[in-house]
């Protein structure tokens, strides 16, 4: 079920209403609730694979007990290794089969000795990368004593469905959201119109922003070799929003309707193309996969504590392996491998954490040196895209041979105004609300009848935009 969807607008208002007029004096018949309408919200994709966050919530509750039951370190230790092993042997069997036997054949055949190994025809689960690490958090801070395990498997079930960010995140911590479960929610007029309006923003960055955008930039990369190098560099522009529109609108709608059943997830972006090195669009962009990789990955490998080779090491690691998450394609790899190679220079010389306040905090304009940081950091994000769009490493070479020649500085082939002022309009109100948690969460201070004249320019833009209905990109994720 798309949050952009008919069926969503029918789906939660009448979750809503049992919620806070059926359910409201019973906390487990609300947990109930959200488990049930959760896997409806996800079999309405594709019941068939339900079967996978029932087994997958049953493991790791049925883990988190034994935990508790146990103090020998030999048995803690295999216990969260089947866990490990089952919810990432799902999620590679499903998402990296394929990838691995196709590997394998070119590999071998690159040698002089072909194989003969059939792919399946497998389909991957949506947001089945999301809702692995969400049950994974889990286990591994019961297994760290982080966390007490939960004897209560409806508000466990609940936890690892959570219908608003199920299938592309936030990646929730069972810390932060599995206590919410245990704790009588508590209607918030202020908090569900701050979510309200959270969830308007979101829908505008994914129906006007990202699926206009969306639109050019499958044009141009899908027919790259008839653009100059100027319209080439506009495909990336445009795909460099579009995935931003698309996803963090997605986080926004998420958090949004969380807030509207008193429930409070993770920020998961804080307007990362405003950032001044490639360090801090790392603790700006999908923050809830970045901060899962740095707390269970990265810090368990010995993080920068290391020498020069450790710290080389593991940032590569860190990457490569986000890559990876992302799908099943060298491209995802080189993508990873291509940020760490930004990563590292402000590794070595310690300027990884310089840029952690907001950009031209209490001021409109930015420096000129802000401004070139910026430009710098942006310019390298979207030669990075480029390889996270591309079908192909190929593709990506081509694409980028493309732009650099002589052909840069020609005309555009394509050069629609009418998107580009809506992106201007875009990142204008994003920059203004850059100190908030999202761009239009202090509105406050217009007046009322401009507020709302504000609230319905962007209910009419979306109507006047609205296009061929895309899929969100994480779903594939």
């Amino acid at each position: 079920m798309l949050f952009n969807s008919i069926e969503f607008f029918v789906f939660l208002p009448i979750v809503f209403v049992l919620y806070w007029f059926v359910t409201a004096k019973y906390l487990k018949a609300q947990n109930l609730l959200i488990a049930i309408a959760s896997y409806v919200f996800y079999g309405w994709w594709d019941w068939r694979f339900l079967s996978l966050i029932a087994f997958s919530s049953i493991i790791d509750y049925t883990i988190g007990l034994l935990l508790q039951r146990t103090e020998v370190k030999s048995k803690r230790k295999a216990l969260l290794w089947i866990s490990i092993c089952v919810n990432l042997g799902f999620l590679g069997f499903f998402k990296y089969y394929n990838f691995f036997i196709q590997s394998l054949v070119d590999s071998f055949t690159l040698l002089g000795q072909p194989l003969s190994i059939n792919s399946l025809n497998i389909i991957l689960p949506v947001g089945i990368s999301f809702y692995t690490f969400q049950t994974l958090s889990y286990t591994i801070d019961v297994y760290n004593k982080k966390l007490e395990p939960t004897k209560d498997f409806i508000a466990f079930s609940a936890f690892v469905s959570f219908f608003p960010q199920l299938v592309a995140g936030p990646i929730e911590r069972a810390t932060n959201l599995l206590p919410q479960f245990y704790s009588k929610r508590v209607f918030k007029y202020d908090l569900a119109i701050n979510g309200m309006r959270q969830v308007l923003w979101g829908l505008f960055k994914k129906v006007v922003i990202a699926d206009n955008c969306a639109k050019y930039a499958n044009i141009i990369f899908n027919n790259y070799e008839d653009y100059s190098g100027s319209t080439l560099v506009l495909g990336a522009f445009f795909f460099a929003f579009q995935i931003y529109g698309d996803f963090s609108g997605y986080s926004d709608i998420a958090i949004g309707v969380s807030r509207l059943f008193g429930f409070d997830l993770k920020r998961n972006f804080a307007f990362p193309y405003f950032s001044r090195d490639i360090a801090e669009f790392w603790r700006r962009w999908h923050i809830s996969l970045s901060t899962w990789f740095r707390d269970y990955l990265y810090i368990p490998l010995g993080g920068s504590r290391g020498g020069i080779k450790m710290k080389l090491r593991n940032t590569f690691i860190i990457f490569i392996v986000s890559g990876f998450w992302h799908g099943a394609n060298w491209t995802f790899i080189v993508w990873g491998a291509l940020n760490a190679i930004y990563f590292l220079p402000l590794l070595l010389t310690n300027k990884n954490r310089v840029n952690t306040n907001i950009v031209a905090e209490g001021k409109y304009l930015p420096s000129f040196k802000e401004i070139r940081q910026m430009a710098i950091t942006f310019f390298i994000t979207l030669i990075a895209w480029v390889f996270f769009r591309a079908d192909s490493v190929t593709h990506a070479f081509l694409y980028l041979k493309g732009i650099f020649s002589s052909s840069l500085f020609s005309y555009f082939e394509i050069f629609p105004v009418t998107i580009l002022s809506l992106l201007l309009f875009f990142i204008i109100i994003e920059w203004l609300g850059r100190n908030s948690e999202f761009a239009i969460e202090n509105v406050d201070f217009m007046n009322k009848p401009i507020r709302w004249g504000f609230y319905v320019g962007l209910i009419v833009l979306m109507f006047a935009y609205t296009g061929e209905q895309q899929e969100f990109i994480y779903f594939q994720f």
